[in-house]
């Protein structure tokens, strides 16, 4: 038994999901059983400064410093936490805590661009930014030696970077995980990840030259604006609508939702990333604002921000598709959301909308599984990254390996 753990904060930054998974095999013919499954709030005082820190405060170095070591002792603490009474981990892969994200700039985009006329033929040609930087940017605070020191384990960390050096934008880096425990012989299927953001993997049935066919970006909100919404309209007393039950009890405003995907970001082909640069606090005081002339109830609003969650995730399906899917399974905090399930399932019609429970794979701690997964690749010399996902020119080695 070789026991990995995987250890992951996203967007919502409502905690660290932990995953203690065995695994074997070797690139996409890889197998896991997923042996403890396990979410660690975070200190409230440390989550208000990482939550300060993703919508622009300005900190000091210093601070810097001391807020990448205080989520790398509770990143080490998690690990540990997650071993009682199942064994001892060999491998720790962290993807730590995302504070800020830019995608790449222009200059790659046209660069790639060169290479070939269009998304068919190459995706890697269509990088997306307005940004000027050549390269994009990405940055997870939680230290990878820190916690190798902490947990005696050797750890995997910092991910995302080795793909955004080769001109990607270091996301989603779950597809090639998806591929690998998620692709079937004979059915298309869209994985959904709905946590603060989503984003979705298309994999094509697993036959003749399926990989180049794989397609993966970030969707736009998943969680993000609808947790911020439950904060301000509950001045802070909940963090989030619980199976969406107060949405469930609202109207959506249709001509609002429409207003709202015209924003440029749902326009721009894949590949594409984004976070809570966009889709923040800035983002919903905007939608307050619009939502002002419509005079809506709360539930109304948080309708409305779940019927947005729910269109830009079918107006990407269908924009941006060679083809609709068999099935689309959904994974993520956002999966147990029922009232934005069921959105999902009356938008995409006929299509069923199921969670990756119901094929075997935890919802929960399917990007936990997937960062132990990274780590176990690493490990094995083998590329953890799809350039047909991320836009990157080739396939790299992910993540810097600390040892205790």
């Amino acid at each position: 038994m070789t026991l990995i753990i995987g250890l992951i904060s996203g967007t919502s930054v409502d905690g660290i999901d932990a995953s203690l998974v065995d695994v074997s095999g070797t690139n996409f013919d890889i197998k896991i059983e997923l042996v403890a499954g396990a979410t660690y709030p975070y200190p409230a005082d440390l989550r208000e400064r990482i939550l300060a820190v993703c919508a622009g405060e300005t900190i000091s170095m210093a601070e810097l410093a001391e807020l990448d070591d205080a989520i790398a002792f509770t990143f080490a603490q998690a690990a540990q936490n997650i071993q009682i009474g199942h064994g001892n981990a060999t491998l720790i892969g962290s993807h730590g805590q995302t504070v800020y994200h830019k995608p790449p700039g222009r200059e790659i985009r046209e660069m790639l661009a060169k290479q070939a006329v269009g998304w068919e033929s190459n995706p890697c040609s269509f990088v997306s930014s307005s940004s000027s930087s050549p390269l994009g940017y990405t940055l997870q605070l939680g230290r990878g030696a820190v916690i190798a020191n902490q947990t005696g384990i050797t750890t995997v960390s910092n991910f995302r970077v080795a793909d955004i050096a080769a001109g990607g934008h270091g996301a989603p880096l779950v597809p090639r995980i998806d591929a690998a425990l998620l692709s079937h012989p004979q059915e298309a299927r869209c994985i959904q990840n709905i946590g603060g953001i989503g984003n979705v993997t298309y994999i094509p049935p697993r036959c003749d030259n399926w990989l180049e066919k794989i397609r993966a970006w970030d969707t736009g909100p998943g969680n993000s604006l609808l947790d911020l919404a439950v904060q301000h309209l509950t001045d802070g007393a909940k963090t989030y609508d619980e199976n969406g039950s107060w949405a469930a009890s609202g109207t959506p405003c249709y001509p609002l939702v429409e207003q709202w995907l015209s924003q440029d970001y749902f326009h721009l082909p894949p590949p594409k990333s984004t976070g809570r640069e966009l889709f923040g606090v800035d983002y919903l005081h905007q939608c307050l604002q619009d939502a002002e002339a419509y005079q809506l109830s709360p539930a109304d609003l948080l309708a409305t921000l779940t019927e947005l969650t729910a269109a830009s995730i079918v107006h990407s399906y269908r924009t941006f598709l060679p083809q609709m899917p068999q099935r689309a399974l959904l994974c993520g905090g956002g999966s147990r959301n029922l009232y934005l399930k069921r959105r999902l399932q009356l938008l995409l019609e006929s299509l069923p909308v199921l969670t990756t429970d119901e094929v075997g794979l935890s919802a929960d701690f399917k990007e936990a599984i997937a960062f132990a997964v990274l780590a176990y690749w690493r490990q094995m010399g083998t590329p953890g990254n799809l350039p047909t996902a991320t836009g990157a020119r080739q396939e790299v080695l992910l993540g810097e390996i600390h040892l205790p």
